[in-house]
C-alpha cells in the first residue's frame, strides 16, 4: 500500500462497496490533492480488500470497524437508503463528517435527526446530489427572465432501463423503490425553481407485485404562487434525465440534467414563438465538484456542505408524497414504510 500523503488532507473512508462508489466516487476521492482514502469496508472482507488495492487504500472486512476507526476525518456511505441513518448516526458519534448518499434517509424524522445530531457536533452532513453541482443549472437560472419569464410550470422525469433483480432498488425492507432512487432527482430538482414549501396535489406509484417495490411513479405539485411541476420517474422505461421550465415568454428544457457525463457540453433547447434556439454549454465535472465542496467544508469545519433547509424541505416533501401516493398493484405491498435493517449487504 503507498505511503499516505502527509500534507493538509481529510482522511477518509468509504462504508460499503456500492457500484457508484467504485465506478464513479472512489476514483475522484483517490485523485483528490486533498483527499487520504484510507480504507473501504465491506461486509466480504476479501471483496473490501480488492476493492481497496484498485485505489491503494486498506480493505475492512466491518462496517463497525471502519466508523471506530481513529485515522479517518470522514466517511462517504454508498449503502441502500434504508441503512443510511444507521450508518451516518453512528459515524457523526464517533466524531465523523459524513457524506451520504440521496436520500439522507428513508424517512423525514432520520433526516431530522442525522441534521439535528450534525449540528450539535459541529460536523459537516451533506446528501450526495451531484447533479446540484454542476454548472448547466445556474446558467439556465440565468436565462429564466430572458428566455421563460414568469414560469408556468416545471417538468422532469428521470427514469432508467429495468435494473439487476438482485439490486437492493428491488428491496422495500432496504429503501428500495423508484421513487428512493431516481423520483428524487426531479423533486430536487423541482425545488430549485419552485418556492416555499411545496403541496402534493396528486401522487401515483406502481408497486411490482412480486417485489412490493414502486417502479413507476407520477408527482403533480404547485407553489404558493401556483406554479405547478409535473414529475415522472421509474424503472421501467427508456433512459431518461431531463426537465424543463415553462412561463410566458418561452420554455428552456435541460437534456440530460441529473447524470451528465464530465465530457459533455450540455445542450439547452430555448422555444420562444417561432423561433427555437440551442445552446451549447461548458462541460463540467459535477462528480469531482460534489466531492471537492465536502472536502474544502470539512476541511475548514465551515459546518453544514449546503443550507440544511433545503435537505430538510427535500425530506418533508418525499414524505408528503409517499403519504398522498396512491398505490397501484398489490395492496398489501406499502413500499413507502421501509425499515432499515442489517441485512449482510457488501
Amino acid at each position: 500500500m503507498p505511503e499516505h500523503r502527509q500534507q493538509r488532507a481529510l482522511r477518509m473512508g468509504v462504508i460499503g462497496t456500492a457500484n457508484i462508489a467504485i465506478r464513479r466516487i472512489m476514483p475522484v476521492l483517490a485523485a483528490h490533492d486533498h483527499v487520504d482514502l484510507v480504507a473501504v469496508a465491506s461486509r466480504d472482507k476479501a471483496r473490501a480488500e480488492r476493492v481497496g488495492a484498485a485505489f491503494g487504500c486498506g480493505g475492512v472486512g466491518d462496517y463497525a470497524a471502519l466508523v471506530e476507526r481513529d485515522d479517518l476525518d470522514a466517511v462517504y456511505i454508498p449503502l441502500p437508503p434504508g441503512m443510511h441513518h444507521e450508518w451516518a448516526l453512528r459515524a457523526l458519534r464517533s466524531g465523523k463528517h459524513v457524506l451520504v448518499e440521496k436520500p439522507m434517509s428513508d424517512t423525514y424524522e432520520k433526516t431530522l435527526e442525522l441534521m439535528s445530531t450534525a449540528s450539535e457536533l459541529g460536523l459537516v452532513l451533506a446528501e450526495n446530489f451531484m447533479f446540484l453541482h454542476h454548472s448547466q443549472h445556474a446558467a439556465v437560472r440565468a436565462m429564466l427572465d430572458e428566455s421563460v419569464g414568469e414560469l408556468r410550470l416545471f417538468s422532469g422525469s428521470f427514469a432508467v432501463p429495468p435494473l439487476a433483480p438482485e439490486s437492493f432498488r428491488y428491496q422495500p425492507a432496504l429503501g428500495g423503490g423508484a421513487l428512493l432512487d431516481v423520483g428524487v432527482y426531479p423533486l430536487r430538482a423541482a425545488q430549485l425553481y419552485l418556492t416555499g414549501e411545496l403541496d402534493v396535489l396528486g401522487a401515483c406509484l406502481r408497486v411490482d407485485e412480486t417485489t412490493g417495490a414502486d417502479v413507476a411513479g407520477s408527482v403533480l405539485l404547485s407553489d404558493d404562487r401556483g406554479v405547478t411541476a409535473q414529475l415522472d420517474f421509474g424503472f421501467e422505461h427508456s433512459y431518461r434525465s431531463t426537465y424543463a421550465l415553462w412561463g410566458n415568454r418561452g420554455r428552456v428544457s435541460v437534456r440530460r440534467a441529473f447524470t451528465p457525463p464530465e465530457q459533455l457540453k450540455p445542450v439547452v433547447r430555448i422555444e420562444q414563438q417561432d423561433v427555437v434556439t440551442e445552446r451549447s454549454l461548458p462541460e463540467d465535472n459535477q462528480v469531482f465538484n460534489a466531492m471537492d465542496a465536502f472536502v474544502r467544508a470539512a476541511l475548514t469545519n465551515t459546518g453544514p456542505l449546503t443550507d440544511t433547509s433545503a435537505i430538510q424541505r427535500q425530506a418533508l416533501l418525499l414524505d408528503r408524497v409517499r403519504r398522498a401516493a396512491r398505490l397501484i398493484g398489490d395492496p398489501k405491498s406499502r413500499p413507502h414504510d421501509v425499515i432499515a435493517q442489517d441485512t449482510g449487504l457488501s
